[in-house]
């Protein structure tokens, strides 16, 4: 008669991957964000946008850009709108053409905004913006949906076993 050996495999479980290239420092993070690059800077520097344009392009947001129609969202100037006259990405800000004070010496200036807080009412589009869109529209993933699992897939993968 033969006896059966009862040796114990250890199964090994699948574990997260982590990107090892990306860190959770805060010295490098700002270090990362404070020496961008200017063409890094002008995706740092994204607005969303409006419900309206939401629904019409199927895009959240967009880089801002000079004669973009924003509302300003946040701050002292909450509500106020006005179109981007000038976008400091050394800065981090846009200026935009209605949205000013006065100085102690009675100039006028703008007011430097973060993009994060406005919101695109309108659009400048040109032929590059409308690639944009077209490249980041999400209804494209809307017939599989992106990395999601149909019925018929999953009960392929249960047949596996």
């Amino acid at each position: 008669v033969k006896e059966k050996s009862s040796e114990m495999v250890k199964v090994k479980k699948p574990e997260p991957t982590w990107r090892k290239s990306v860190s959770s420092s805060r010295r490098k993070s700002r270090k990362a964000h404070f020496s961008a690059t200017s063409s890094e800077r002008r995706i740092i520097m994204s607005a969303p946008l409006s419900s309206e344009l939401r629904q019409k392009h199927n895009v959240r947001s967009l880089p801002v850009r000079k004669e973009d129609e924003v509302e300003v969202k946040r701050g002292a100037f909450k509500g106020k709108t006005g179109k981007i006259i000038a976008c400091y990405r050394k800065k981090f800000v846009i200026h935009i053409d209605r949205i000013t004070r006065e100085k102690a010496n009675g100039a006028t200036v703008h007011v430097g905004i973060h993009p994060s807080k406005v919101q695109i009412v309108k659009i400048h589009m040109h032929k590059d913006r409308k690639a944009i869109l077209e490249r980041k529209d999400r209804s494209r993933f809307s017939t599989k949906g992106k990395g999601k699992y149909q019925e018929d897939e999953v009960k392929a993968m249960q047949d596996v076993d």
